[in-house]
């Protein structure tokens, strides 16, 4: 069969998740402390109200963890939580056009829609960063936040679904 890529599979490959990696990912520390990107980069945006060019420090700082985060941790003791099934939803999803997938979530906007909303949420929240709108950084990031928890939830479905169909995905849960 022949490979073809995904945006999601580029994304993947760039945060070096390929093959045994995306284990690593798969530790719901990995996911919950990802969630703390945001935030991190929006503190540290900010501050260069109080700390002037020293905030690309923490800038950096955020920006490195973004990066090393999905590959920072050991494979889980278990992967029987949202989180980990997230990830591995993630994975299927990643491999769409080389994996048969059932129609149901090939046809579904909610992947899109969600992606579309944490992009729409960035625009608030950059907005809200450059004129240091509280209400707009706060907002901007909840929707951004929000976003996400819709685009995990759903491939957690994916996942619980395809683990039915293919013995390889239902041996990543233990």
């Amino acid at each position: 069969m022949t490979s073809h890529t995904t945006s999601e599979k580029r994304v993947a490959k760039a945060f070096g998740l390929d093959g045994d990696h995306w284990m690593q990912h798969a530790n719901a520390w990995s996911v919950w402390t990802r969630f703390a990107v945001v935030p991190m980069l929006v503190v540290s945006v900010w501050s260069r109200d109080w700390i002037g060019w020293w905030s690309l420090v923490p800038i950096a700082l955020s920006v490195v963890f973004m990066v090393i985060n999905p590959r920072l941790f050991k494979p889980p003791k278990s992967t029987k939580n949202w989180a980990s099934k997230g990830v591995f939803g993630e994975r299927i999803w990643a491999d769409r056009k080389d994996v048969n997938i059932p129609a149901k979530y090939l046809k579904s906007r909610v992947p899109w829609v969600a992606t579309i909303a944490q992009a729409l949420s960035l625009i608030v929240l950059v907005y809200g960063l450059v004129r240091l709108d509280l209400v707009a950084v706060i907002a901007g990031t909840l929707m951004c936040q929000i976003a996400k928890s819709w685009y995990i939830d759903r491939m957690v479905l994916l996942f619980e679904d395809m683990k039915e169909r293919n013995p390889e995905y239902a041996s990543w849960e233990f």
